[in-house]
């Protein structure tokens, strides 16, 4: 049910008029039955004074229609089309050049010479001249019309100079169109009096270009204009409005939602023709009997039902007939009409603006109503005003209640509790009516509250819009350019990763020659594990797993037989840092200590039992039990150890502690323990992965390959060491500025270089690289750097996985750069954040793969297989978290290696499982030799 409701906005507005009315002492006499008579008008009108409560459900109404032209199934059948326009984005102020612009949307049209400048300020200067289109062109061929364009843009060129220079043009054609691209869009139908045969249907640009040889950059329509134009002035700008003669919105929407358009990632904007809104009945509830009679008498009847509810066309017209009602109601004018005020078009729009002047509305009024033949008394004066702001009114409110629901769509987009934009305005009831304004403003705010809005005037948003959208377009093309230059030195291609698998075979090779070991990077050491678990291993093990400041004690139960499991009980340990900095007696006796602690834990104070210890830092091993330290890796500093045997310093301190003894069978590191792990649950498992903080790979050699090993019999598993592949120059030629810089700021520089281009402690750190060069080059941020990206390490390798899940938003890759100190990041920011991780995770799984296609088919060629079928176990942060990187290892070790067929397997708890059953094989072997 409608409500009648009268505002207190319009009370105030009534008071300013009974001033008016007391200044105009010939008005006077109507001063007691001035209040008597608003009421009676608004009595007249109460239809078309819409509530609060109505304007929201109008709102949301408005809302449901987005949906459905956002929806591609819907699309079809929705009132509001929501048209893509393939504007990706606003201006960012970098944008700089000399641009033409076409405006063509009437029977005037203009070309602009548009020179954008940011030195410092921005600044934007325009040259313009105005051409008209003979009627007879209008309406004659297509080929006349679009001869007759590319004559007056020659005209243009000519009187500028400029006609040699072949400057970008942006093309405003303000007609119906289809869009499928940025610089094509198909004419749907000819309006505003046009009827140029063989264009509908068309693409209006390529009809220009078959005349003109010129760079068309972009096509738009006049509210895109708007919006780019006020865009430029302020960054916050995202939303169009146009609300003059005819009316209409866009705005910058989200891509997932755009169904029209394939990507669902970054922003697009929507050109929405809200104008049809209604055309499906679904304003019939609170159109007039007026709205009606203006509908029927129009060219179009059925159609754009919300535009004449709103716009300048109409908004005169709706007054006319208002009028010609009440008079022959015999509520004004003594009953009376004229001919004049019986004509179509004869009161026009304005004429309201004039009456509703706070200052000179009356005399205005009665002006005007003399003009059309009228003779019309104080109190007509007064009612007329009062129908023409209840006219205006309604379109104010009618044009916040649907603007609203775009707000409402832009907040929720952005999932923040309260938003902050900018509407670009342009039109001339917006501009020239002096309440329309005030009215929309007031009702945005009460109708979104949550929503701090600033509605920015556009200064020839037709003209300079067409220009700015160009503008941006070339900017984009030019930083995308320059963007994926700088990106291809990170991408590689087959032959690349062919050379990478070529020059790993070759150092695997040189690893296991005796006469070569020495001065190989890939150390291959032999790690005297000669068996897989065969399933009838058993009995209780301990197992220390020490690869980082934390570290586990673990007991595990392995039963065999018809129950055969592996049953775990851990605790976790951290080492200080003023240990792993301090001597290797303090480092093994405070092992030794969380060991005591861990046995009085488990009710087990004082047992012997075999224990396998998983060291994960490069050890060179004579046997299976005995493990000498290489070198300290992982920010471990611990004296006296290098060069060591890690069981020999753990068993001193157990000596030193006289609380326990244990039996230590087995050293071995993490890849090695994920192998065993694994081979535990698939026996076609021989070789291990690790893909985490660092990475590291082993597999089942053969004895006659193990040259540092005395026999020539069976197998034994070689820990490859793979990390340090490259430190010899094999990657020199894929290595980037980034790896440089990574690698010289890290604890080890020239190390590990094959590490430091795949695993976790480094991809973050390449990231974080890129995107400093990025933003030092103006190529994102807007060339403004945060101080926090600025810190090493600040860009975890977890925000890797998190940005390129497929499930997060681009809101939430946003709060991840807000948490680095980008507080102003854009949506085009996050989408170049995502590229830049996504390359750099993709190279890294490559280069994995290629890896371990080296490997996979070195065991096929060690058994002269045509064929290998073969089981990798894979433990690590990195393969198991990242949404991508296991897939794309995946593709390139099958790629790589046609002739392997290779399952991988994920390990539970390689470094902690995996050591116990080493050690439990061992004890297996041992009591056999027994």
């Amino acid at each position: 049910m409608l409500k009648i409701q009268l505002h207190i906005t319009e009370i105030n507005y009534t008071l300013k008029c009974i001033q008016t009315v007391i200044v105009n002492s010939k008005y006077f006499t109507i001063l007691l039955f001035f209040l008597h008579l608003c009421f009676q008008v608004d009595k007249y009108l109460y239809h078309m004074r819409l509530s609060d409560e109505n304007l929201m459900d109008v709102s949301k109404r408005f809302r449901r229609e987005m949906d459905k032209g956002l929806g591609r199934d819907t699309n079809p059948t929705a009132a509001v089309k929501m048209l893509p326009t393939f504007v990706r984005s606003t201006p960012d102020g970098t944008e700089t050049g000399d641009f033409l612009a076409l405006d063509l949307g009437g029977t005037n049209f203009r070309v602009l010479l548009v020179r954008v400048s940011s030195n410092g300020k921005q600044t934007v200067e325009m040259e313009n001249q105005i051409y008209a289109i003979p009627e007879n062109i209008m309406r004659g061929s297509g080929t006349e019309l679009f001869n007759h364009i590319a004559e007056c843009l020659a005209n243009f060129l000519e009187k500028l100079g400029i006609k040699d220079k072949k400057l970008p043009l942006g093309f405003t054609f303000s007609f119906p169109c289809q869009q499928t691209k940025l610089d094509e869009s198909i004419l749907v139908c000819w309006t505003k009096g046009f009827k140029a045969s063989g264009v509908e249907g068309r693409d209006v640009v390529g009809l220009l270009r078959k005349d003109f040889d010129i760079d068309i950059v972009a096509v738009i329509n006049d509210t895109v204009g708007t919006m780019m134009t006020c865009g430029y002035d302020d960054h916050h700008c995202e939303i169009g409005l146009i609300i003059g003669t005819g009316t209409n919105a866009c705005y910058m929407e989200e891509m997932r939602h755009l169904e029209l358009v394939d990507g669902d990632e970054g922003r697009m904007c929507v050109n929405m023709e809200w104008g049809a809104f209604g055309d499906d009945g679904a304003l019939d509830d609170i159109r007039t009997e007026f709205d009606r009679e203006i509908d029927a008498g129009s060219l179009n009847p059925g159609k754009q039902l919300f535009e004449k509810m709103i716009s300048g066309m109409y908004m005169g017209e709706l007054v006319r007939l208002i009028l010609v009602k009440m008079a022959k109601d015999g509520l004004l004018f003594q009953g009376h009409t004229t001919p004049d005020l019986l004509t179509t078009g004869h009161f026009q729009t304005s004429f309201i603006s004039a009456i509703e002047n706070n200052k000179s509305g009356l005399v205005s009024a009665e002006q005007i109503l003399r003009g059309l033949g009228l003779d019309p008394s104080p109190e007509d004066c007064v009612a007329t005003q009062r129908v023409c702001q209840i006219v205006s009114t309604r379109a104010a409110h009618l044009c916040a209640a649907s603007l609203a629901a775009v707000l409402r769509q832009i907040r929720d987009n952005k999932a923040t509790d309260r938003l902050r934009t900018t509407v670009g305005v342009d039109g001339s009831v917006y501009k020239n009516h002096p309440q329309f304004a005030r009215r929309l403003n007031k009702m945005v705010r009460l109708l979104v509250p949550d929503c701090d809005v600033r509605f920015l005037r556009s200064e020839d948003g037709s003209g300079k819009g067409a220009a700015m959208v160009t503008a941006v377009a070339y900017r984009l093309a030019k930083q995308h350019a320059e963007r994926q230059r700088i990106l291809d030195s990170l991408r590689l291609d087959r032959d690349q990763l062919l050379e990478v698998k070529r020059r790993m075979e070759e150092e695997m090779k040189r690893g296991l020659a005796k006469n070569t070991h020495a001065a190989a990077a890939v150390k291959m050491l032999p790690t005297f594990v000669r068996s897989t678990p065969d399933g009838t291993e058993r009995g209780d093990f301990l197992a220390l797993d020490l690869g980082g400041t934390n570290f586990r004690v673990l007991l595990v139960r392995v039963r065999s037989g018809k129950r055969r499991s592996v049953e775990m009980h851990n605790k976790i340990y951290t080492i200080p840092q003023d240990i792993t900095q301090g001597t290797g007696d303090e480092l093994f006796d405070h092992i030794v200590h969380c060991i005591a602690d861990f046995l009085e834990y488990m009710g087990m104070k004082g047992a012997s039992l075999p224990l396998g210890f998983t060291f994960s830092f490069p050890c060179h091993q004579t046997r299976l039990d005995q493990g000498i330290l290489i070198k300290w890796t992982k920010g471990f500093k611990a004296s006296g150890c290098e060069g060591e045997d890690v069981a020999t310093l753990l068993k001193d301190a157990i000596h030193r502690s006289e609380e326990f003894d244990l039996d230590v069978v087995a050293v071995v590191n993490d890849t090695v323990g994920t192998m065993m792990s694994c081979g535990y649950e698939d026996p076609q498992c021989e070789v291990g992965l690790i893909v985490g903080t660092g990475t590291n790979a082993c597999y089942m050699e053969e004895m006659s390959n193990v040259e540092l090993v005395d026999g020539d019999e069976g197998r034994m598993c070689v820990n490859m060491e793979w990390g340090a592949f490259g430190d010899q120059g094999e990657l020199e030629d894929i290595c980037t500025e980034f790896d440089r810089a990574v690698d010289d700021q890290s604890t080890y520089p020239g190390k590990q270089r094959y590490e430091k281009m795949i695993s976790g402690m480094y991809l973050g750190e390449i990231v974080r690289n890129v995107l400093l060069d990025f933003t030092a080059k103006g190529l994102l941020f807007r060339g403004k750097l945060s101080e926090r990206l600025k810190t090493r390490g600040i860009f975890e390798t977890k925000f890797l996985s998190q940005i390129e899940s497929d499930r997060l938003a681009l809101r939430q890759v946003r709060s991840i750069l807000q948490h680095l100190g980008l507080i102003s990041s854009t949506c085009d920011d996050s989408i170049l954040v995502k590229e830049v991780c996504s390359v750099v995770s993709k190279r890294a799984a490559q280069l994995c793969g290629a890896g371990l296609a080296a490997v996979v088919d070195k065991i096929r060629l060690n058994r002269g297989l045509e064929k290998l079928s073969i089981t990798v176990g894979v433990d690590g942060t990195l393969y198991k978290l990242h949404p991508h990187f296991s897939t794309i290892m995946r593709e390139t070790l099958r790629d790589l290696a046609p002739d392997c067929e290779v399952t991988l397997i994920q390990s539970e708890d390689g470094s902690g499982k995996g050591a116990a059953l080493i050690t439990a094989v061992a004890c297996r072997l041992r009591d056999a030799r027994k």
